[in-house]
């Protein structure tokens, strides 16, 4: 059974940069990975950003604009997010969520991401 798998995640300096990845393992094309959630300890999971492959756009939560970049291989059909610039309160486990051929929503098992002061 296909299934999201995220990496990179790791403890880094306030400041530092990290690059996660979502691919899928399996049957690769029968999840599409789309969006990046982060969720921090005691909090609801947010979207961080999500790319309309339909529209062209990537839409980013307001507290890491410029900051954060979302993009896609097509080929490889995996997700990436590169993080800049990166603070304190982007500590959280950071899911993958994807889309299934059947139209379901589809949830990677989550990376940590630490980021000391």
């Amino acid at each position: 059974q296909a299934r999201l798998v995220e990496s990179g995640g790791s403890l880094v300096q306030a400041g530092g940069s990290l690059r996660l990845s979502c691919s899928v393992s399996g049957n690769i094309f029968s999840i599409i990975p789309r969006a990046w959630y982060r969720q921090a300890p005691g909090k609801e999971r947010e979207l961080v950003a999500m790319i309309s492959t339909s529209q062209g756009t990537t839409t980013y939560a307001d507290s890491v604009k410029g900051r954060f970049t979302a993009a896609r291989d097509s080929a490889k059909n995996t997700l990436f997010l590169q993080m800049n610039s990166l603070k304190p309160e982007d500590t959280a486990t950071y899911y993958c969520q994807g889309i299934q051929a059947s139209g379901n929503n589809d949830w990677g098992q989550g990376t940590q991401v630490t980021v000391s002061s």
